[in-house]
């Protein structure tokens, strides 16, 4: 018998291989420009603001808060229960960063807007998800 994965996984490639691998090292990483400093994700090969080609990954504190809120009662992923929360988080490093996530090690009715989360992840071979819990 299959063993049920909680949910679909990534295909790793060059251009992804920073953010789905990099929680190895238990941090979350998310690709920087180096000439203007800005953040951006998912990856860009050059920067949108500055159109310098000096982008690459960088670690971030995996900190932020809540901006919306979404709980999911369809049971799209057999090995996963339901109700889940589907959050959308904005990393404190630069509030235009959001990266959509689950909540956990908290009740669904925790997930508010605002509610501060730092990131921890969940281990699937060398793929780690970014997932997210109260702060």
């Amino acid at each position: 018998m299959t063993e049920l994965l909680p949910r679909p996984l990534p295909n790793i490639n060059e251009m992804n291989r920073d953010f789905w691998c990099g929680g190895a090292d238990g941090r979350l990483h998310i690709h920087r420009c180096g000439a203007c400093k800005r953040w951006h994700h998912p990856y860009v090969a050059a920067c949108p603001a500055c159109l310098s080609r000096d982008v690459k990954a960088e670690p971030v504190s995996g900190l932020g808060k809540v901006k919306a809120v979404t709980i999911n009662h369809q049971p799209w992923f057999p090995a996963v229960p339901v109700p889940y929360a589907v959050i959308l988080v904005e990393l404190d490093e630069q509030e235009d960063i959001r990266l959509p996530a689950n909540l956990v090690n908290a009740p669904v009715e925790a997930a508010q807007p605002g509610l501060k989360v730092k990131v921890c992840f969940q281990q699937y071979g060398d793929i780690f998800i970014p997932v997210f819990e109260p702060a």
